[in-house]
């Protein structure tokens, strides 16, 4: 079925949210003018009849699955049970209710993390089922997999419409900065600009700086999904990404400049390091439904450091 976005009533779960805030201004960006943003306090989605309770209330037509218990390697270690649990429950609620009221279309966030540990780099989407995750965020990266089993199964049988997509780590302004629970580009900018600031003359980096990610601007991850919501109609996964690797001894001095942070970098190799090397390949999406990222990334990094500066 087509979606003309200016028709739809629009539910987009974690909306208010990092991620979220730059979906919803996509969507009115395209027209939209029905957005129904739920708030965790109001509609707690691991529980069944929150879900159903939403669907009543929204009433939507188009849903876009966004919210997620989430946070870098630390709060993966502390919290392997609750990402598992939560990631889980939220989505197949989601897909089974909407599966039930004949919901026209629903848009789900999967995860590289649900990526084998060694996986041949660039990662492509045959490659998710040959191998067991990094350890250290397993259980979130497979409650977020098995959306995508969901997904393919309720097409075969029900002919229900969803789609999931496969992401790179995010950054960009609006990022969780917490220290306990952010990603590697929000806790590295925080570290940065604090030890500026107390004038302290290092500061400490987990690992040994070999593992190399792939990091995609939130503004370019909002156009990839709801460019999916619009163009694509199979149950097959769509890797987003922005097409290059970096190794995080790299990234870290990049950083540290953008931060104008000019003390010396400590390397803890104690700790963990993560998934050796994570880079996608996008052709996918471009193939299907003509999306691509466009911020280049020393400009999307300038701009996440200055909204930190101003927003703190």
């Amino acid at each position: 079925m087509a979606i003309h976005l200016p028709d739809e009533r629009i539910l987009v779960t974690g909306g208010a949210g990092f991620l979220g805030s730059f979906v919803v201004e996509e969507l009115r960006r395209r027209g939209a003018r029905e957005i129904f943003v739920p708030r965790s306090k109001d509609y707690d989605l691991v529980r069944m009849d929150a879900v159903e309770r939403l669907y009543r209330d929204a009433r939507p037509t188009l849903v876009l699955h966004l919210a997620a218990r989430v946070g870098g390697i630390g709060a993966n270690r502390e919290n392997p049970g609750k990402f598992f649990y939560e990631n889980l429950m939220m989505g197949v609620q989601l897909i089974e209710v909407g599966r039930r009221i004949g919901l026209k279309k629903l848009v789900a966030l999967g995860t590289i993390c649900a990526y084998p540990k060694f996986c041949p780099v660039p990662f492509k989407e045959e490659d998710l089922w040959n191998g067991y995750p990094e350890e250290t965020n397993a259980p979130y990266g497979l409650a977020k997999k098995m959306l995508l089993v969901q997904s393919e199964a309720y097409r075969q049988q029900y002919g229900f419409d969803s789609v999931v997509l496969f992401p790179v780590n995010l950054y960009g302004p609006r990022d969780n900065f917490d220290p306990k629970s952010s990603h590697v580009i929000p806790a590295l900018i925080r570290k940065c600009v604090e030890a500026r600031e107390r004038g302290e003359r290092q500061i400490v980096v987990w690992g040994d700086g070999s593992a190399s990610r792939e990091f995609l601007h939130a503004r370019d991850a909002a156009e990839g999904i709801v460019a999916a919501a619009e163009r694509y109609e199979k149950s097959e996964p769509v890797n987003l990404g922005a097409g290059f690797e970096i190794k995080i001894r790299d990234l870290v001095p990049l950083v540290a400049r953008a931060c104008r942070f000019e003390g010396e970098l400590v390397w803890d190799a104690s700790k963990p390091n993560g998934q050796p090397r994570r880079m996608l390949d996008t052709s996918k999406a471009l193939r299907e439904f003509g999306w691509k990222a466009r911020t280049g990334f020393e400009e999307g990094l300038r701009e996440t450091v200055e909204w930190f500066e101003k927003n703190r």
